[in-house]
């Protein structure tokens, strides 16, 4: 039997472009215009499905090992009956809000005794990323060092896979190359720059070697994934501890945000800022740009940079590169169009990844706790009440108990109640301690506490399909907390 071609029928969905995106994609923290990120080349390119007739012989006669014997049956119920499973009880919501949450016990860096953390995603694939552990120290002889960073990409997950492969290796390169003495330490300032010396080559080969890579004679494919982390981006919070000084290094590109917690002689807990976000709405950031672009008022609107809500990130080419650089680059590789003729762009750079750098001594013989997250857990807390919360974490696991209380009864409630005086945000009265985990615990308190609905209508999306969670942008974030003293609260615990 001859082959047909009016015998044939193809079925193909829609195929977007590099520069498309599809209606209901956002960014939380990219630009407003919609401008979607360089990995789309593929990613929404979905065969629907080919159907053949019985004359082509090579569906009718032949069949490989993955080959089935018959189609399935599509199996429904009537038409006017429909159903969805209901949203998440009481366990199934801690199962979500604990899934890849851990813990670890550190025995051998003075100091530092245990870190907890936990990751709630707000879209799926998750863009944001974290490494943590320990690492020799950057010179010989050193003891142990702990590291622990988060990364809140936008626009896509490759910049924040990137940091998560290299930024360390780029930051202990360049603290490696300080000349060192056994008789006096390193000066915290030198720590500092040297640190920023990291970020900043990092983030120039991120960016500088684009022109490079457009234009040499690689495949396609090795071009593209090279761009991918120059026009997606991230932001980046790194925290190194090392234990002979008993020294915090705590180095934020971005609007995560660090804070430690210490307990005062009246058994309060006390919040001390580690790193400032950097955003569009921080006064000194506005004052930097104005300084840096003169006679740009309009760099800054609604508290965005050219639409963009960080000041500082990794990648983001598109606040980076010339005008005409990334007009190229969209007509050779179809990638998303210049911020012009929406934002008056004139003199790019205007987006660094030099990170502010903080140093500061942990005294052993006071409690102290770390907390890092991104912003997603400050929009819901403030500095003080994330403290407050893992204060009162440890004292319940000092007490070897949990919260005991009644849970209290609720009214129905739905969304719109947000707007009739009840409170979205972290609320005291709702505070629950029921979890072992001390990050899963801001989580939670976070989202609701101990209003179960509250959490589980936040949630419900996630439980349907895990990792979405566009309409509550507010579960972004991911949290870790460490504890770094020596006193009488380690020896009652099983830290």
């Amino acid at each position: 039997m001859s082959l047909g071609a009016n015998r044939t029928r193809l079925r193909v969905s829609t195929i977007s472009s590099l520069g498309a995106r599809p209606k209901n994609s956002y960014s939380t923290k990219g630009s407003g215009s919609g401008l979607g990120s360089f990995s789309n080349v593929m990613r929404y390119m979905t065969p629907a499905g080919v159907v053949g007739t019985p004359g082509l012989w090579w569906l009718a006669n032949t069949r490989d090992a993955s080959t089935r014997e018959d189609a399935p049956y599509i199996e429904s119920p009537p038409a006017e009956h429909w159903s969805v499973e209901p949203g998440p009880s009481k366990d199934e919501v801690t199962l979500i809000i604990s899934q890849g949450a851990y813990s670890f016990l550190v025995r051998d860096v003075a100091g530092v005794s245990r870190y907890d953390g936990a990751q709630l995603a707000s879209n799926s694939p998750c863009e944001d990323q974290f490494t943590h552990g320990k690492l020799p120290s950057p010179w010989k002889g050193g003891n142990k060092w702990m590291a622990w960073a988060v990364f809140d990409g936008h626009s896509g997950l490759q910049t924040s896979e990137l940091l998560k492969k290299q930024l360390l290796p780029f930051v202990r390169h360049s603290l490696n190359q300080i000349p060192t003495s056994t008789e006096s330490p390193v000066p915290d300032e030198l720590v500092q720059r040297t640190i920023i010396k990291g970020f900043m080559n990092l983030d120039d080969s991120i960016i500088k070697t684009a022109l490079g890579t457009s234009q040499s004679q690689e495949s396609l494919q090795e071009k593209v994934k090279k761009l991918a982390p120059a026009y997606s981006g991230s932001c980046a919070l790194l925290s190194m501890y090392g234990s002979i000084t008993g020294t915090l290094h705590v180095a934020c590109t971005g609007d995560s945000r660090a804070v430690l917690g210490q307990q005062k002689l009246d058994g309060k807990w006390e919040e001390m800022p580690l790193s400032v976000d950097q955003t569009g709405k921080n006064k000194e950031e506005i004052a930097r740009f104005y300084k840096e672009h003169f006679n740009e008022e309009d760099i800054i609107r609604n508290g965005r940079v050219l639409g963009i809500a960080v000041s500082r990130a990794f990648g983001d080419g598109q606040w980076k590169w010339p005008i005409q650089f990334q007009k190229d680059l969209q007509r050779r590789f179809y990638g998303p169009p210049p911020l012009v003729p929406t934002y008056n762009v004139r003199t790019p750079p205007y987006l660094t990844a030099e990170p502010v750098v903080t140093s500061i001594k942990v005294d052993p013989g006071i409690p102290s706790f770390l907390i890092m997250a991104t912003d997603g857990l400050w929009d819901m807390l403030s500095s003080q009440q994330a403290v407050d919360l893992v204060g009162k974490w440890l004292e319940l696991k000092v007490a070897e108990k949990k919260n005991s209380k009644l849970e209290p009864t609720y009214e129905p409630f739905d969304f719109g109640q947000f707007w009739k005086g009840v409170s979205w945000k972290f609320v005291e009265g709702r505070t629950t301690v029921q979890d072992d985990n001390a990050a899963v615990h801001l989580v939670r308190n976070s989202l609701g506490g101990n209003h179960h609905e509250l959490v589980a209508g936040r949630l419900a999306s996630a439980f349907q399909a895990p990792g979405v969670y566009e309409t509550i942008r507010l579960c972004r974030w991911f949290s870790l907390v460490s504890q770094i003293w020596k006193n009488k609260i380690v020896e009652n615990t099983a830290f």
